[in-house]
């Protein structure tokens, strides 16, 4: 069931260019990612947390879910920072890229919450205008409680970050 989401996340959000990205196949974090969606913090908290390391009912965990999909796809997490479980601790992972530049599987961090601390962070699958508005389609966990795609304003973009071998 999980496989057919994943061809249909990808089919329908029009993710054709994957050849170009620095994860050229299976090892994409985008494709480990898509292989989660749908799974929800409390309806399955005990195999999120397996997968997290932490518990999602009682952590933001969107960091975790990068961090955690990061390291099965066999690259670097930022578990190492200070402060991984934060989304704006992606600020200072990989390699700073252009808004000109995303490419689907970039790590993307936002704003969120009204401190300085407070972001949000999941990967970018493709770009989306909607009433002359660009939103980016992001892949990420603690999105509506849950692992699934949403859009976020561009404008609202803090960074974006990938990892170069």
């Amino acid at each position: 069931m999980r496989a057919f989401i994943i061809i249909s996340v990808l089919l329908l959000t029009g993710c054709d260019s994957y050849s170009r990205t620095p994860f050229a196949s299976d090892d994409n974090p985008v494709y480990r990612a898509a292989d989660k969606i749908g799974l929800e913090e409390r309806n399955d908290r005990q195999e999120l947390k397996a997968f997290l390391g932490v518990d999602p009912v009682r952590t933001e965990w969107c960091a975790a879910f990068v961090n955690s999909v990061l390291e099965e796809s066999g690259i670097v997490s930022n578990k190492e920072h200070k402060y991984p479980l934060t989304a704006r601790a992606f600020l200072d992972w990989g390699t700073q890229i252009s808004k000109e530049d995303i490419q689907p599987g970039d790590i993307v961090v936002f704003p969120r919450g009204n401190q300085g601390w407070q972001g949000h962070v999941g990967f970018y699958i493709r770009t989306i205008v909607l009433d002359d508005v660009e939103y980016y389609a992001i892949l990420g966990g603690n999105q509506s409680d849950k692992v699934s795609i949403e859009l976020f304003k561009k404008s609202t973009v803090l960074g974006i970050r990938r990892h170069l071998t």
